[in-house]
């Protein structure tokens, strides 16, 4: 029997990249939070709605 292999075993890599981009998400958060810069904090929500991630992901539900 010839078997094909499939290009992607799982579907980790998404779930990674997103990943990745919420921890991202969340220092950048927190250095804005020490700052007190809400102009930075206001990109974040832009950024994150772009990407569709949701806030409560990066903010810890502040």
């Amino acid at each position: 029997m010839n078997q094909i292999e499939p290009a992607f075993e799982t579907v980790p890599v998404p779930d990674a990249r997103r990943r990745r981009l919420i921890t991202s998400l969340q220092q950048r958060f927190r250095l804005a939070e020490e700052r007190r810069d809400s102009r930075a904090k206001q990109e974040l929500f832009r950024e994150a709605i772009y990407l569709g991630i949701q806030p409560r992901l990066f903010t810890d539900g502040r």
